[in-house]
Protein backbone atom coordinates (compact mmCIF):
# COMPACT_ATOMS: atom_id res chain seq x y z
CA UNK A 1 0.00 0.00 0.00
CA UNK A 2 0.86 3.55 -0.72
CA UNK A 3 0.07 6.62 1.28
CA UNK A 4 0.66 9.83 1.04
CA UNK A 5 -1.26 13.09 2.73
CA UNK A 6 -2.73 15.49 0.93
CA UNK A 7 -4.21 17.89 2.95
CA UNK A 8 -4.46 19.15 6.76
CA UNK A 9 -6.09 22.63 8.16
CA UNK A 10 -7.56 23.26 11.31
CA UNK A 11 -6.59 19.75 12.58
CA UNK A 12 -8.31 18.19 9.58
CA UNK A 13 -5.75 15.70 8.02
CA UNK A 14 -6.85 13.84 4.35
CA UNK A 15 -4.72 11.04 2.75
CA UNK A 16 -5.02 8.90 -0.44
CA UNK A 17 -3.90 5.49 -0.03
CA UNK A 18 -3.76 3.27 -2.86
CA UNK A 19 -3.85 -0.59 -2.43
CA UNK A 20 -2.15 -3.04 -4.88
CA UNK A 21 -2.59 -6.46 -6.20
CA UNK A 22 -2.54 -9.06 -3.50
CA UNK A 23 -2.79 -6.59 -0.34
CA UNK A 24 -5.72 -7.36 1.98
CA UNK A 25 -8.04 -4.24 2.44
CA UNK A 26 -8.51 -4.54 6.33
CA UNK A 27 -5.07 -5.73 7.72
CA UNK A 28 -3.65 -2.44 5.45
CA UNK A 29 -6.49 0.27 6.37
CA UNK A 30 -5.91 -1.26 10.28
CA UNK A 31 -2.20 -0.83 10.30
CA UNK A 32 -3.06 2.84 8.59
CA UNK A 33 -5.11 3.64 11.22
CA UNK A 34 -2.91 2.19 13.92
CA UNK A 35 0.30 4.09 12.78
CA UNK A 36 -1.16 7.67 12.39
CA UNK A 37 -3.31 7.07 15.41
CA UNK A 38 -6.23 7.71 14.14
CA UNK A 39 -9.58 8.18 16.12
CA UNK A 40 -12.06 9.46 13.78
CA UNK A 41 -11.94 9.74 10.44
CA UNK A 42 -14.23 8.73 7.44
CA UNK A 43 -13.34 7.00 3.72
CA UNK A 44 -14.66 5.72 0.76
CA UNK A 45 -12.99 4.44 -2.30
CA UNK A 46 -13.07 2.77 -5.88
CA UNK A 47 -11.24 -0.32 -6.91
CA UNK A 48 -11.73 -4.06 -7.67
CA UNK A 49 -11.15 -7.34 -5.68
CA UNK A 50 -10.17 -10.63 -6.69
CA UNK A 51 -12.35 -12.09 -3.49
CA UNK A 52 -14.13 -11.00 -0.65
CA UNK A 53 -15.96 -11.27 2.42
CA UNK A 54 -18.71 -9.72 3.04
CA UNK A 55 -21.14 -10.09 6.08
CA UNK A 56 -24.84 -9.57 6.94
CA UNK A 57 -25.43 -8.25 10.74
CA UNK A 58 -28.80 -10.77 11.93
CA UNK A 59 -30.55 -9.01 14.22
CA UNK A 60 -32.19 -12.22 15.70
CA UNK A 61 -28.96 -13.89 16.40
CA UNK A 62 -26.97 -11.17 17.17
CA UNK A 63 -24.24 -12.42 14.70
CA UNK A 64 -22.70 -11.73 11.37
CA UNK A 65 -23.48 -14.11 9.15
CA UNK A 66 -20.44 -14.52 6.22
CA UNK A 67 -21.01 -14.29 2.54
CA UNK A 68 -18.31 -15.19 0.50
CA UNK A 69 -17.36 -13.66 -2.51
CA UNK A 70 -14.82 -15.97 -5.02
CA UNK A 71 -14.52 -14.01 -7.67
CA UNK A 72 -13.46 -10.89 -9.64
CA UNK A 73 -15.45 -8.00 -8.58
CA UNK A 74 -15.80 -4.15 -8.96
CA UNK A 75 -16.00 -2.12 -5.75
CA UNK A 76 -18.89 0.03 -6.73
CA UNK A 77 -19.44 1.82 -3.58
CA UNK A 78 -17.57 1.92 -0.33
CA UNK A 79 -17.71 3.80 2.51
CA UNK A 80 -16.65 3.87 6.22
CA UNK A 81 -15.50 5.29 9.55
CA UNK A 82 -12.90 4.73 12.09
CA UNK A 83 -13.60 5.46 15.88
CA UNK A 84 -11.85 4.27 18.78
CA UNK A 85 -13.29 0.76 19.70
CA UNK A 86 -14.14 0.12 23.69
CA UNK A 87 -10.74 -1.43 23.67
CA UNK A 88 -9.36 1.52 22.75
CA UNK A 89 -7.71 0.75 19.37
CA UNK A 90 -8.91 2.20 15.96
CA UNK A 91 -11.76 0.26 14.96
CA UNK A 92 -12.83 0.11 11.16
CA UNK A 93 -16.60 -0.27 9.97
CA UNK A 94 -17.38 -0.60 6.27
CA UNK A 95 -20.23 -1.02 3.61
CA UNK A 96 -20.20 -1.82 0.73
CA UNK A 97 -21.55 -2.41 -2.84
CA UNK A 98 -19.57 -5.11 -5.39
CA UNK A 99 -20.17 -5.43 -8.78
CA UNK A 100 -20.62 -8.85 -10.97
CA UNK A 101 -19.64 -9.18 -14.64
CA UNK A 102 -23.30 -9.84 -15.47
CA UNK A 103 -24.05 -6.17 -13.73
CA UNK A 104 -25.87 -7.77 -10.92
CA UNK A 105 -24.23 -6.57 -7.04
CA UNK A 106 -23.92 -7.99 -4.17
CA UNK A 107 -23.63 -5.61 -0.84
CA UNK A 108 -22.80 -6.01 3.28
CA UNK A 109 -19.98 -5.19 6.07
CA UNK A 110 -16.59 -5.92 4.79
CA UNK A 111 -15.07 -8.18 6.49
CA UNK A 112 -12.13 -9.24 3.99
CA UNK A 113 -11.01 -7.91 0.44
CA UNK A 114 -7.97 -8.89 -1.39
CA UNK A 115 -7.18 -5.71 -4.12
CA UNK A 116 -7.04 -6.92 -7.76
CA UNK A 117 -5.72 -4.69 -9.61
CA UNK A 118 -6.17 -1.56 -7.04
CA UNK A 119 -8.31 0.06 -4.79
CA UNK A 120 -7.96 3.93 -4.52
CA UNK A 121 -9.14 5.82 -0.73
CA UNK A 122 -9.49 8.75 0.27
CA UNK A 123 -9.80 9.07 3.94
CA UNK A 124 -10.17 12.08 6.07
CA UNK A 125 -9.61 12.67 9.41
CA UNK A 126 -11.65 14.49 12.19
CA UNK A 127 -10.17 16.68 14.82
CA UNK A 128 -12.37 15.59 17.12
CA UNK A 129 -11.96 11.87 18.80
CA UNK A 130 -14.72 9.08 18.33
CA UNK A 131 -15.78 6.32 20.44
CA UNK A 132 -17.46 3.19 20.18
CA UNK A 133 -19.12 1.66 23.15
CA UNK A 134 -21.26 -1.51 23.92
CA UNK A 135 -24.78 -1.64 23.04
CA UNK A 136 -26.77 -4.28 25.00
CA UNK A 137 -29.40 -4.30 22.74
CA UNK A 138 -27.54 -5.36 19.41
CA UNK A 139 -24.71 -6.65 21.20
CA UNK A 140 -22.14 -4.22 18.83
CA UNK A 141 -19.83 -1.92 19.54
CA UNK A 142 -21.18 1.73 18.10
CA UNK A 143 -20.08 5.30 18.04
CA UNK A 144 -21.71 7.67 20.53
CA UNK A 145 -21.01 11.04 19.22
CA UNK A 146 -21.33 12.87 22.98
CA UNK A 147 -18.98 10.65 24.62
Amino acid sequence: MQSRQIHEAEGQRTYVLVLETGDEVMACLRDFAASERLSAAQFNAIGAFQNAVISYFDWETKTYIPNPVEEQVEVASFTGDVALGPDGKPALHIHLVLGRRDGSALAGHLERGVVRPTLEVILTESPVHLRKRHDPDSGLALIRPDE
